[in-house]
Parts: C-alpha cells; structure tokens; sequence
C-alpha cells in the first residue's frame, strides 16, 4: 500500500462544472470538506441523545456518544500529528509528504466523529439486541410461505445475525443521507476505508481469529460494490487500512479511559479501588529501577498534590488527574505501536492492535477488564439493558412485519401495517425504493429488512423509548 493511493481524495460522485468554477476561491482540502458535511448532518447531531455507557442517564457530566465520538477526533488527529511526524522525521517512506501529514489528520479527525454513527440506540448492548432478535425469529417469519432464513441468500441472512454497527455506519454515511442523491454524504474514499475497520462479509469473518481484521462484519452484501470501489480506489485490496488502526486505538483510548472516570463519578469504582487494581500491574519499586512509568505512583502522586492544594475531593482530583495523564501515556505508546510495525501495517500483514507489544498493553487491558467487573456487569447496569431490550424487540416486532409486506405486490398490508411503515423516514424509504429498483424479490425483500434496521439505528435513545410508549399507549 502507498499513502498517495490511501489518501484518495476520489468520491462516489465527482464534483460537478459549476462546483469546479468555485474551486479557486475554496481553500479547503477534500478532507476538510469531509468535516464540515459530517458535522452539519442531522446523524452527527442525534449522536448528542446516544448511550455511551449510562443509558438515559439525567447527568450532565457522563458521556454521551457525541462527547465520545469528539474525544476521540481529538486523539486520533493527535496521533496522526505524532505519527505524520515520525514518518517524516524517521524518513520512513521517501515518498511520504507534509501535505500527507496534514490530510492524515484531518481524516482522523472525521473518522473519530463518524466511527459510532451507525450504533443503534442503547450502545453496544443495542446491537447484541438486534443480532439476538434476528437469531430468533428470521427461522420463524415467513415470506410467501417459506422462513425468511431460508428465503434470503446465505450472506443476507448473515448480515442480520452478525449485525454490527460498523457496517452500518458505511451504510449510512453512504446511503442513507438521501438528500441530494443517492451517494448519501458523498465522502472521499480515503475516510471511508479508514472507517472500514473489518474489511470483510458476514461469511468470512472469524470473531475467535488471530488476525484483527477478522473478527467483525465490516459492510453488508447491500454494500458491497461501494466496498469494493474503496478497495480499488484506495489499494487496500483485503487488507486494514493503515488509518483504521489509528482510528481504533483512539476509540480504545477514548473509552478505556472515559468507562472509569464515568464510574468513579457515578460510584461504581472508587480511588481505592482503581488504586489496588493498578497496583496490582507493578512490581515494586519498578518505575525506580527500570525508569517506567508506574500508573500507581503517578495516581498517588496526585491524591498528595490534592491533600496540597486542600481541594475539597482529593481523591476526585487524583482520579481526574490521572486519566489525563494515562491518555498522554497511552497516545504515546500508540505512537511507537504504529511506527515500530510500520512495515507489517503498510504491507497489509500485521495481525494485532498497535497497543499489542507496548508497555500500555497490560493497562489497556485492566482498564476494560475493570469496567466490566465493576460496571458492565452491575445489577444497575443489567436493570436498564433489559429494559432496553423490551424496547428494541417491541419496536423490531411491530417495524419488519409491516415492512416483509410493503411494497410487495403479494402481500396487502393491514390498517396498523400501513400505518407503521408510515413512521418510518421518507429519507430512508426513498433510499430503499432507489437501490430496490430493477432488484428481484429476494432481494427487495433483504433491503426492506435492512429499511428496519436503518429506521431503527437512527432514532436516539430518547426518541425510541418515547415511540414505544406511544405504541403501546403508556402516554
């Protein structure tokens, strides 16, 4: 792979005359263009009532996907900047350039609001509900008889039990937004196959593989010629684009970091206890005689600069302290991650994250571990995903069976049938009928199922809760 391909500033629809009379007087690369269509879209926007970990939480201090999503634009371009710059410091790639510096960060920067936009409402346990529920019933909705399982194509049928909120967030970006046209945001393909970051179908991925790359659905059979265009266009050819590794180590960063200082402040985890489980990663005395960095010593060093400065919680400062601190530590390890296998990711054969062989692995690990122990898995925590499941399975209930009969000439839909497709966007049924033109029944009757789903990722938090009061007439 080589960075002038990578970087490609091509679209799905090119600029058109009168766009090109303009040109001269618009200073702004195509990546920069890229941000300022995603941050004036209505998607970006809902991403502000999105669970990140606290559903419907009343707190105007926890994180919502929006906050997430702009903390990690911010420490993707960050290691773009640190990345870029070694590169060119290092000589690295003889053919790598300022300018490439620069447009490497600004596609960071778009990948890190864009990389969630496709997750349903009630985070990642919003898609588990999702899979869950095309598990159970694909085998018993039946279309024309037969079970729509055994109806769709295999990869169809795939794509729903396997669905993920990456492959969504390709599809909506690039279809769903059907204001203009059907290209949807129209974005350069350098930003789309950085968001790619499981280049491959339903039926080849592997979640228990060795290789990264594998182990999640990265776009629909829907999606596929786009994805093969990007491919083409960009060189991956198979391969993880360089960038989406940088892209996920932001992502890991932002919320390894962010699960903690959410449940200090919520209660889940106390100093104390971040202090022991930190500690317990260290031998003693080894940041004296190795020269490392100790995160217990640097956790504790805060707690006395708080007792200090007679601050009124000096365990909330040295927990706030820390955090930003850690990310420092880890953006750094990030850096000598990406720049020590640079080689292996530029040749498309590195299998791991680049935290994988850095002194940050170990931490990073603790850190996710921990907010599953004592957050994940709490009673709380459990109390509000079933009530989010009761929700999401209400909602897909009554949606796909108005949706497996609409606009099939073999099917009448009923009064309540007609009046839920109804709700559904006009945006996204101009987009079904679009892509369902010249398209056989199978696979009008895949993209409809697929209108679901898109109907369903869009809503927030907020909005599918109060849908399914309506609809059961709690309000």
């Amino acid at each position: 792979m080589n960075w002038e391909q990578l970087l490609s500033q091509k679209r799905s629809r090119e600029s058109t005359g009168k766009a090109q009379i303009y040109k001269n007087t618009d200073l702004r690369s195509e990546f920069e263009k890229d941000y300022h269509r995603i941050i004036g879209s209505a998607s970006f926007r809902r991403l502000q009532d999105k669970t990140q970990v606290f559903p419907l939480d009343k707190s105007d201090f926890i994180r919502t996907r929006l906050t997430h999503s702009l903390e990690v634009s911010s420490f993707a371009k960050s290691l773009g900047q640190n990345i870029g710059e070694n590169i060119l410091e290092y000589q690295r790639d003889p053919a790598f350039t300022p300018r490439m510096k620069e447009d490497i960060c600004h596609i960071l920067q778009c990948a890190g609001l864009l990389h969630d936009i496709g997750n349903p409402p009630f985070g990642h346990f919003g898609e588990i509900a999702i899979r869950e529920w095309f598990q159970k019933n694909l085998p018993v909705m039946t279309f024309h008889g037969s079970p729509i399982s055994q109806v769709l194509l295999p990869q169809m049928r795939e794509d729903f039990y396997h669905f993920e909120g990456n492959a969504q967030a390709l599809r909506l970006v690039s279809k769903l937004h059907f204001l203009v046209d059907e290209h949807g945001m129209n974005l350069t393909y350098g930003l789309l196959g950085t968001l790619i970051k499981y280049p491959v179908s339903s039926l080849e991925l592997d979640p228990g593989s060795r290789d990264i790359r594998n182990r999640k659905l990265g776009y629909y059979l829907a999606d596929q010629e786009l994805f093969r265009d990007i491919e083409r266009e960009t060189g991956a050819c198979g391969a993880r684009h360089p960038l989406a590794f940088i892209l996920e180590a932001a992502d890991d960063i932002a919320y390894k970091t962010a699960d903690i200082e959410d449940a200090f402040v919520k209660g889940f985890i106390s100093y104390s206890r971040l202090l022991q489980e930190v500690k317990a990663l260290e031998t003693p005395g080894e940041e004296d005689e190795k020269g490392r960095f100790s995160p217990a010593a640097k956790l504790e060093e805060y707690y006395r600069k708080g007792l200090d400065k007679k601050v009124s919680d000096p365990e909330e400062y040295a927990v706030k302290n820390w955090i930003v601190r850690i990310q420092g530590f880890l953006i750094g390890c990030a850096t000598a991650g990406f720049t020590g296998h640079y080689e292996e990711i530029m040749e498309g054969v590195y299998p791991d994250d680049i935290f994988f062989d850095t002194p940050a692995r170990e931490l990073m690990d603790l850190l996710g571990d921990l907010a599953y122990r004592e957050v994940f898995t709490s009673e709380a925590i459990y109390r509000m995903e079933v009530k989010e499941a009761v929700i999401l399975n209400d909602l897909l209930d009554q949606f796909m069976g108005a949706a497996v009969k609409y606009d099939d000439p073999g099917q009448a839909l009923s009064s309540i049938d007609r009046r839920m497709v109804y709700f559904i966007s006009n945006n996204y049924k101009n987009a079904y009928h679009y892509h369902a033109r010249g398209r056989d029944e199978v696979w009008k009757l895949y993209l409809r199922i697929l209108l679901v789903t898109d109907y369903i990722c869009g809503m927030t938090d907020s909005y599918a809760k109060r849908l399914y009061q309506e609809l059961k007439a709690m309000i």
